[in-house]
């Protein structure tokens, strides 16, 4: 009999889109050891490919964790690897520079944890809030933080899509994280910034109430590409379902747009260093 106290149904899905020849995004799905992460490529056809391909399969090697700190040190070394592998290659390519985005769910018992390093993202829809649990790592980012810009002036600013951190592209892998315990009912949704780029954050807290993970993912997918699709597009849900909560379904919870991360049920246990 299965004693883990949630039980997880996942949703993934990604296209090349509408403009782009070839698909560098990437996605990995571990329901069994608590992983799901999307890695958004950079640098072009076959580098950009590379760098995110490389993510996925270091990380894919995880294997199965015995408590939260192990799977906070394997998925942290897994993530140094591919990155040592991604420097390896640009040193081969005459030192050009590529690297990618990352996002990573990780789970174990009733504690999560996102980690990521560029402008993909995680959101967290829970008890009818949706929110974006983790904060763009872009020049336009820090214009916003510092006051510097205004959020109006942000949505059309020249330089919004430059990312300020990437696997690959730094000394060590550049990554924060937030963490915090689940609740029954937490609807994770992880994507690259072809999503963001077409559909907002109420649409997509509206498609995740009425689908279930995998039909969320599907119809997230085709509504960017019914706008243009302008890059390659990559959606993960996953939605958490407390055993002991008789799986009941959640799909009735309503929905509403917020900023920040919602409070977590219980003290927060789990601190993975970036």
């Amino acid at each position: 009999m299965n004693d883990a106290p949630f039980q997880f149904e996942t949703g993934a899905g990604s296209h090349t889109g509408k403009v782009r020849n070839h698909n560098e995004d990437s996605f990995l799905v571990q329901t069994d050891a608590g992983v799901w992460l999307v890695a958004d490529g950079m640098g072009g056809h076959e580098a950009g490919d590379f760098a995110s391909r490389s993510i996925a399969e270091s990380v894919a090697s995880i294997g199965k964790p015995v408590s939260a700190p192990d799977l906070q040190a394997r998925f942290m070394d897994r993530l140094l690897r591919a990155h040592q592998v991604i420097q390896g290659q640009s040193q081969r390519m005459g030192g050009a520079t590529i690297g990618a985005t990352m996002v990573a769910l990780l789970t174990f018992d009733r504690h999560f944890a996102c980690i990521w390093s560029g402008d993909s993202r995680i959101y967290l829809l829970r008890q009818g809030e949706f929110r974006q649990v983790t904060v763009d790592h872009t020049e336009v980012q820090e214009l916003l933080r510092t006051g510097a810009i205004t959020p109006d002036q942000a949505a059309t600013w020249p330089r919004r899509n430059v990312i300020t951190r990437a696997i690959g592209v730094s000394e060590r892998p550049s990554t924060d994280e937030r963490s915090g315990a689940l609740a029954h009912g937490d609807t994770f949704l992880l994507c690259s910034d072809g999503l963001t780029e077409h559909v907002t954050d109420q649409e997509m807290a509206t498609v995740l109430v009425g689908h279930t993970p995998q039909g969320a993912s599907d119809a997230l997918i085709e509504l960017t590409l019914s706008r243009g699709a302008r890059d390659n597009v990559t959606v993960v849900v996953v939605r958490c379902l407390d055993r002991q909560a008789g799986l009941q379904s959640v799909e009735s919870a309503g929905a509403q747009a917020a900023a920040g991360i919602p409070p977590a049920p219980g003290r927060d246990e789990w601190h993975v260093e970036g």
